[in-house]
């Protein structure tokens, strides 16, 4: 008799992408539950924390270049702000190191991997399904609460921009540059990205992590203070008067086509400084006598020269660190997904 024709081996079907979507739900939702758990508390934390400074804000800053601004307002939620900003900046490299170095890492360290790469997925369908998604879940929370971050600052930023004591709050100081929805999901996806090439690479859990606090830490001092104040090519101004949003980048003295030293500037400070203002009670007194010996020096041949970035760059410079920050991460994600691929069973 004619031998049957063999029906089709559905064994031999790729594994459905919702049914990866699901595993990898089951694998790593304790993971997903901390970083909602965290970004959950910050977010009740500053949407409290938001309403008080909005209130303070609307009720003290009427103008917000008054004075009583600066004493209600700017006096007294200025350290809050500077705190926050600080405690905020290891939030990315926490959500990533601790959802993108167990993702691999793990299942290398346990063995694991073995048995998952035999189950009809294939390893490029199966750490895909894992990177993506996660990537997906955690830059789009990041960004989520970027926005909240960008309401909780606008108090901040209006005092900032009257010159009202709060020059370290402007947008582009680095504490608060990287908090904004674009630049804040791209370092949590870009820290995310790091730490499954890393698990990758070191094929340990706790190794992996370190390795990443590590790494970041190198490319967020790179950026905050190399690569970001040339985004954009600076300005340079001799009129003293630069607008308060604008980020400062370097500030030099000449006279007569000469560059003034430090030892000599000092000098020419401090005499004029008993010249004008010989007796100063307060910080007030003080400022306004640093704008008269300005305005005293400018008269008598001094100019000085200001390097700077306008306030009005701010956000195409949000958009370029976004940019590169995507550009790595997807890099970082090919390389993952290529070693993942080449390595044998």
């Amino acid at each position: 008799t004619t031998p049957a024709r063999p029906e089709h081996d559905a064994g031999l079907q790729p594994v459905p992408w919702r049914r990866m979507a699901w595993v990898t739900w089951r694998q790593h939702r304790t993971a997903l539950a901390g970083v909602a758990v965290l970004l959950g508390a910050l977010a009740v934390y500053l949407w409290l924390a938001g309403l008080q400074i909005h209130h303070a804000f609307a009720t003290a800053c009427h103008p917000a270049s008054s004075l009583a601004c600066s004493i209600n307002f700017s006096g007294r939620y200025g350290t809050t702000g500077i705190v926050v900003s600080v405690f905020l900046q290891v939030v990315p490299v926490l959500i990533g190191a601790f959802t993108g170095a167990p993702l691999l890492a793990r299942e290398l360290e346990t063995g694991t991997y073995r048995f998952a790469w035999t189950q009809g997925i294939g390893r490029r369908r199966w750490v895909l399904a894992k990177l993506v998604l996660l990537a997906a879940a955690v830059t789009v929370s990041a960004g989520l609460f970027g926005l909240l971050l960008s309401w909780y600052y606008q108090p901040y930023f209006a005092t900032s921009n009257q010159g009202l004591g709060l020059s370290e709050m402007t947008p582009f100081f680095p504490g608060l540059f990287d908090l904004h929805p674009a630049t804040f999901a791209a370092w949590t996806l870009a820290a995310f990205a790091t730490s499954a090439l890393a698990g990758m690479l070191i094929r340990r859990v706790v190794p992996a992590i370190a390795a990443t606090l590590a790494v970041y830490a190198g490319l967020a001092f790179a950026a905050g203070g190399i690569l970001r104040e040339h985004y954009l090519t600076p300005l340079v101004t001799g009129n003293p008067n630069v607008p308060a949003s604008a980020w400062i980048l370097s500030q030099w003295w000449t006279k007569g086509g000469a560059t003034l030293s430090q030892s000599t500037l000092r000098q020419v400070f401090d005499s004029t400084f008993q010249q004008i203002a010989p007796v100063v009670n307060n910080g007030s007194q003080k400022t306004q006598a640093y704008y008269n010996v300005v305005q005293y020096l400018t008269k008598h041949g001094y100019t000085q020269w200001t390097r700077y970035q306008p306030g009005s760059r701010f956000w195409p410079s949000q958009w370029i660190e976004g940019g590169w920050l995507l550009t790595l991460s997807v890099l970082l994600i090919a390389a993952t997904v290529w070693l993942v691929h080449r390595r044998a069973a």
